[in-house]
């Protein structure tokens, strides 16, 4: 075994994709990048065609990992779904920006912003992205947001649902 460093915000997303207690970082990278798990076959990584890779909604629905402090929370979870969809999507996630309701912003890029547009706005950061987000919603509109955030991202209807179904 080799040990290697990382830095504090890939530990964060390591160990947010723990399955399982006693899973080792390695294991979880393995499932994470695709790799058989030790000792079921040769390590390889998959192939992955360029349509695949830009095809968003031929993809299952990403499972939604609860954001630290609030992980048991609905916040903790509308957090952790908009982490999952930036790590996913990076650049094409700042299409987020154009998502707001009728007389409401709900993402911007700095907590000010969010403050400034509204009462009561309890901005949040998206773990690891330069965006905020209100979270003072109720958990309806919290999936409502989402499901706009996945549609603008070219997912189908049925893995939106069931990502949506998570928070």
């Amino acid at each position: 075994m080799k040990t290697i460093e990382v830095d504090d915000e890939l530990y964060q997303y390591i160990a947010s994709n723990t399955q399982k207690i006693g899973e080792s970082a390695s294991e979880i990278l393995r499932r994470l990048l695709g790799f058989a798990p030790l000792g079921t076959q040769a390590a390889t990584a998959p192939q992955q065609t360029q349509a695949q890779a830009t095809q968003p909604a031929s993809q299952p629905a990403p499972a939604v990992k609860a954001a630290a402090p609030e992980a048991n929370s609905a916040v903790g979870r509308f957090i952790g779904a908009l982490t999952e969809l930036y790590q996913r999507h990076g650049d094409a996630f700042s299409l987020v920006l154009n998502i707001r309701g009728r007389d409401r912003l709900y993402f911007a890029t700095s907590a000010e912003a969010l403050s400034q547009a509204g009462k009561s706005t309890n901005p949040k950061a998206i773990v690891g992205s330069p965006y905020w987000v209100v979270t003072n919603n109720n958990t309806e509109k919290k999936r409502n947001i989402v499901a706009q955030v996945m549609a603008e991202l070219g997912y189908e209807e049925d893995a939106v649902q069931a990502f949506v179904e998570q928070i």
